[in-house]
């Protein structure tokens, strides 16, 4: 797959390879020599992965951009590599004018993200995180639940009955609900109660 890689991308005019190596290790000893601009990685290495190797990159050539080449799509490795600092993330089988296209994109400062992978990254930021609602937030919630109004709450807390209304809101708006009904209903679906 390497070879076959290289020989296609040596064919575009704009294009000059630094190097092609099978691990990650001999990838941070050829970066910090070839100092590239676009490094193509694969995530599944010998010895330390590609998720690890980005960040090791960036650190030893940090102009370089990372593009991930790989046959793994699933949310966890795709999120991992972006949040690593990949700046770009296509799936093996790609056409050499996708891979092409994806390097420019990314060596001019872009980022280019696969269609299937754009789905999945867009897909995970829509969900909130579990610990999206802090302590305090909670604590209103769980009054909220067993049916107190605002000004309950605020005696209940020591608090104002302002501020509660300022945690409701945070609530609904973090949990992307328009009620405090819903705001209990989804909190207890994801176990935040």
């Amino acid at each position: 797959m390497r070879e076959g890689l290289v020989a296609i991308l040596e064919d575009e005019p704009d294009f000059e390879i630094a190097g092609a190596t099978g691990s990650a290790e001999d990838a941070l000893a050829m970066a910090a020599q070839g100092r590239p601009d676009v490094i193509l990685l694969d995530l599944e290495l010998p010895g330390m992965s590609g998720i690890e190797a980005i960040p090791r990159l960036a650190a030893t050539v940090p102009d370089a951009r990372v593009l991930v080449l790989t046959a793994y799509d699933t949310d966890e490795r795709v999120l991992g590599a972006v949040q690593a600092g990949a700046r770009g993330y296509l799936l093996k089988g790609a056409a050499a004018g996708e891979i092409a296209q994806a390097i420019r994109a990314v060596h001019a400062g872009g980022s280019y993200l696969a269609p299937r992978v754009a789905a999945k990254v867009l897909t995970q930021m829509k969900i909130p995180r579990r610990s999206t609602l802090s302590a305090r937030e909670r604590a209103v919630l769980r009054l909220v639940a067993d049916g107190m109004i605002s000004k309950k709450i605020a005696r209940q807390l020591s608090i104002t009955e302002r501020t509660v209304k300022f945690h409701i809101n945070s609530i609904l708006n973090k949990l992307g609900a328009e009620t405090r009904a819903q705001a209990v209903a989804k909190a207890a679906e994801r176990g935040l109660l």
